[in-house]
């Protein structure tokens, strides 16, 4: 559990809220479901337009990083590698065989049956790193679809202010009815901007840090795997994987 994206999220929202109360303001002020209609819907709208189902669908999936992100373990995963190498060099590459059936990562599992194939370690490492690319393509622009929300709420929000000033221009010998159409004019322009500055975009921003640290974490799986291939001694491995825990 990430408990700074928790604290993040109730500190932001606290902070608008309280100000807003400790002004005087009101907070059934901030709350209109014609702005927030206006905002959601208008911001959702445009990000399906720009992005393809399956760019959309891997945002939704990864969501969840923000709140409970990938459980990577480096340290145990460098131990696993040095105990393939020590394996490989005692039973030969065969001796992995029983290996791939118990691995769980289906990344590592693939380098492991290259290796056990006999591939050469230049192509094991041209396999996994066409992988490696190809998913951190796909989360990265799936991180961008919360990048492109945060940039359209905040136009969407002046036009749901225009929107309400319109409805203010319309009722100018209507006086009950200009309070709502004020209301929304200042109050979309409020979601705009407090979602794309207050979710969005610090969403957006979490996913491509999280995504750069799976995508090392992959790295070191490739530089382990193609250093047994290559017939490395077991230290040698762990000292060189070792680098990578200085990224955590």
């Amino acid at each position: 559990m990430d408990i700074l994206s928790i604290l993040g999220v109730l500190i932001g929202f606290s902070a608008i809220i309280g100000g807003n109360l400790m002004g005087g303001g009101e907070l059934g002020s901030l709350i209109n479901f014609h702005a927030f209609i206006i905002v959601v819907g208008g911001t959702l709208g445009a990000t399906l337009l720009q992005f393809p189902p399956k760019v959309f669908l891997r945002s939704l999936r990864i969501l969840s990083w923000i709140f409970v992100p990938q459980n990577l373990q480096l340290k145990k995963q460098i131990d696993k590698i040095v105990r393939w190498s020590s394996l490989a060099r005692k039973e030969g590459l065969l001796g992995l065989e029983s290996v791939i059936e118990t691995e769980k990562d289906s990344f590592a599992k693939k380098g492991l049956q290259l290796l056990v194939d006999g591939n050469e370690p230049e192509v094991i490492r041209d396999c996994l790193e066409v992988e490696l690319t190809t998913k951190e393509h796909l989360d990265i622009q799936a991180a961008r679809v919360f990048e492109a929300m945060g940039g359209y709420a905040p136009t969407i929000g002046i036009i749901g202010a225009v929107i309400g000033l319109i409805h203010v221009m319309q009722n100018l010998a209507k006086p009950e009815l200009l309070g709502s159409g004020i209301a929304t004019a200042f109050v979309a322009t409020i979601y705009g901007v407090g979602l794309a500055n207050l979710l969005f975009i610090p969403i957006a921003n979490k996913l491509k840090s999280l995504i750069f640290e799976a995508s090392q974490a992959r790295e070191m799986v490739i530089e382990g795997i193609s250093s047994i291939a290559e017939g490395e001694n077991p230290r040698n491995i762990e000292l060189k994987l070792s680098g990578f825990l200085l990224e955590k």
